[in-house]
């Protein structure tokens, strides 16, 4: 759910006025986390020296719906001087220039290429709409149930509304800290194969950091590669691979935004400032179609049925048990190798031999609702097994699916 900001149609000059005023009475900004390297302080301090292109744009709406035109052009034109390259910018300003002459009744009223203008106008109208639709800061985002102490921050792609949320982890609660537009891919999202150009769905991590300097000028400041196709991707025949998070070449600001190949692209200055919230390795990314957000009790509730459910999980496995050790399992599992339910059962009850005892322990978990599904459960832990004096350690990830009132593995991979 989001918080609605009313608007309040100003009509003396058509629909731009009217959305310029929404707009501005929208606009709230956080500021971002601390750098957490001498690089990215560098870049941090570059990108803080100029002003934020998005409160400047803001500014010119302001003052469009105070009805004060010339401040307003004013304000414009320190746009477009601090960002040459932000078409975006160019247009609103061309609209400003010709208000002095005629009415303007809708974005993008100069003169030009049609469909740069038509990227244009999507390009501000789904700016203007993901910023009066703000997240409510009372609500939580459902698909995050659980993170790891360690895991400060979570990034939420949101491709209907071309935002991407960083959410801060403290004490178990997360806390809204800012939001970026992006563009992803030119066909939407829900990646199935190389070449389709859409932006995959799923559930990802930050795999590395790579430096502008390292990269063509096509992928601007730095890229942020996440590790698509991940297993459960494999698993169903997803192909295709180098999806990133990255910046824009040196000639545009920004992008439309259904333009890329299939990566999640932010503004170089937003990526910069995104960058103080990655930990490679650590830092997960939810790509969804859209985010959903719930209040603390049903938020509480469906942690606890990720928290109930693996904790069944183990005591079963624990017990030593067949019939209740399978009772966990879905008959359409899979496991990493490929095996069907009867194979794997009957392989894992061989492993055990003579064991007679065994302690499980389980930490540093983590759960998600799978992007779009609120009947499958991604949960993600480390295992410590005891049998005798030895004892094993491995992380492992499982795919849990609701069948009927129950929920059951439907793949389990050691990660």
């Amino acid at each position: 759910m989001f918080r609605v900001q009313p608007i309040k149609p100003l009509l003396r000059r058509g629909l731009f006025f009217s959305l310029s005023g929404a707009l501005a009475a929208a606009w709230s900004v956080s500021a971002p986390a601390a750098a957490t390297s001498p690089a990215i302080r560098e870049a941090m301090q570059a990108v803080a020296s100029k002003p934020d292109p998005e409160a400047l744009l803001i500014d010119v709406y302001k003052e469009l719906g105070a009805n004060h035109l010339r401040s307003a052009l004013e304000k414009a034109d320190r746009l477009v001087e601090a960002y040459p390259n932000f078409r975006l910018g160019h247009l609103i300003r061309g609209d400003l220039l010709l208000m002095h002459n005629r009415p303007v009744a809708t974005l993008g009223a100069v003169v030009g290429p049609e469909d740069k203008l038509k990227n244009l106008r999507e390009e501000a109208m789904v700016r203007m709409k993901s910023l009066r639709e703000r997240p409510d800061p009372d609500l939580i985002p459902r698909q995050v149930l659980q993170l790891r102490e360690d895991q400060k921050h979570v990034l939420l792609v949101d491709a209907k509304r071309s935002r991407l949320y960083v959410y801060a982890h403290r004490a178990g609660k997360l806390k809204l800290v800012t939001d970026y537009y992006i563009s992803q891919g030119k066909y939407g999202v829900n990646k199935l194969k190389e070449g389709d150009q859409k932006t995959p769905i799923g559930i990802y991590y930050i795999t590395s950091r790579l430096s502008g300097t390292r990269l063509p000028d096509f992928y601007g400041s730095g890229a942020l590669p996440i590790n698509y196709p991940n297993e459960w991707d494999k698993l169903n025949g997803r192909s295709g691979s180098g999806i990133w998070l990255h910046g824009t070449p040196s000639d545009s600001f920004s992008r439309p935004p259904l333009s890329s190949d299939g990566c999640v692209v932010l503004t170089n200055p937003d990526l910069h400032r995104l960058s103080s919230s990655v930990e490679i390795g650590k830092t997960p990314v939810v790509i969804s179609e859209t985010i959903d957000f719930v209040n603390q009790t049903k938020w509480d509730n469906d942690r606890a049925v990720a928290t109930r459910i693996l904790e069944e999980w183990r005591q079963d496995i624990e017990s030593l048990n067949p019939l209740r050790v399978a009772r966990n399992y879905s008959r359409q599992f899979k496991s990493d190798r490929g095996e069907d339910i009867d194979v794997w059962l009957g392989k894992h009850q061989q492993s055990l031999g003579n064991v007679k005892a065994l302690k499980l322990t389980l930490r540093d978990m983590t759960h998600f609702f799978y992007p779009g599904r609120d009947d499958m459960i991604v949960s993600t832990f480390t295992q410590e097994t005891m049998v005798g004096k030895n004892k094993s350690t491995l992380r492992k990830r499982q795919y849990w699916t609701k069948e009927g009132a129950s929920w059951k593995v439907l793949y389990e991979v050691n990660l």
